[in-house]
């Protein structure tokens, strides 16, 4: 996460992908998917934000 509050936002991602993998929690997945479409916001990648935003509520 403090890669992402530094702006290290491939970092973060990298992060992020990897806890998906290992994450079981349907609960802190959500959380995980979130914000990696966090991230794609702020990359100016809306539709792939939102694609991330949709994994996260199911």
């Amino acid at each position: 996460m403090s890669a992402q509050s530094e702006g290290n936002y491939a970092e973060a991602l990298q992060n992020y992908y990897e806890a998906m993998r290992l994450e079981i929690d349907p609960y802190d997945q959500s959380y995980i998917l979130y914000n990696i479409g966090l991230i794609h916001t702020s990359n100016g990648e809306h539709t792939k934000a939102l694609e991330y935003y949709f994994r996260a509520l199911e």
